[in-house]
């Protein structure tokens, strides 16, 4: 918590205290090997491990990320987890490849590559009733304890087809609080499909491939949605509703289908 001021149009000054959202960088280590350093905010961190490493590939199942260990040190936290199964080999090939990348050219066009990979099908699913996003829009203010904090803090849950939030998790980051979900969903045996996830994000196309890696089938998001993200959306038959407001929401692709 921060003392503060705050000036208005007209000049006057008002002492406030405001409490800043938290934010460190998280440095992730699987199996030994250094794979990234994420801006987070250090809470949900095992979550956050197990997420990450569903939406990088490098785990088919919560049971693959194993022994993870937080350690807070002088500039952050270190999250050190075992991988086992078959992302292992995408562990080692990942940063092989981050170590060699230089002016080359070659690994531009190994991400371009990466980027237009196509995602897996969205199993068959039932269409969301615009009810329930809006039931589950009313209800996220008060499940966003970070936010209402800070006012600085995205959040990510996942909501029954009532519109019930059944989970939530928060991040200063978009697609951290998505990864702390899915960890979170993934850990406890929730499927993320039969109801929709909920964004307070900026649809990129980051926040549908992780959705979709996931396992989710309709995915809402409060802001609108870049191209790639809409067009990778319909290509793997996501569900997705945009621009999601107390009043009215957007469909941009609506995927559902009952075999």
């Amino acid at each position: 918590m921060t003392d503060a001021f705050t000036v208005s149009a007209e000049g006057a000054l008002r002492p406030v205290t405001r409490d800043w959202v938290p934010e460190a960088p998280v440095a992730l280590e699987f199996n030994g090997l250094a794979y990234a350093v994420m801006m987070a905010t250090p809470e949900y961190l095992v979550d956050f491990a197990t997420g990450f490493a569903l939406s990088e590939g490098l785990a088919t199942s919560a049971d693959d990320v194993t022994d993870v260990g937080l350690a807070e040190v002088e500039q952050g936290w270190i999250v050190r987890a075992r991988l086992a199964g078959l992302g292992i080999e995408r562990l080692t090939e990942r940063v092989r490849t981050r170590v060699a990348e230089s002016s080359c050219g070659l690994c531009g066009m190994e991400n371009l590559a990466e980027v237009t990979r196509p995602l897996p099908p969205v199993a068959a699913h039932e269409p969301i009733d615009p009810q329930a996003i809006f039931a589950a829009l009313e209800e996220l203010p008060e499940r966003q304890d970070l936010n209402r904090r800070t006012g600085a803090a995205h959040a990510a849950a996942w909501c029954t087809p009532s519109g019930r939030i059944a989970e939530i998790r928060e991040d200063v980051g978009r697609h951290n609080a998505l990864d702390k979900l899915i960890g979170g969903m993934a850990r406890t045996g929730w499927p993320l499909d039969g109801g929709f996830v909920l964004s307070t994000a900026r649809c990129s196309y980051e926040i549908v491939e992780k959705a979709v890696k996931a396992g989710a089938t309709t995915l809402v998001t409060v802001s609108l949605p870049t191209s790639l993200a809409v067009e990778r959306a319909k290509a793997a038959g996501l569900s997705l509703w945009v621009l999601a407001r107390g009043d009215s929401v957007t469909c941009v692709n609506d995927a559902s289908r009952v075999d």
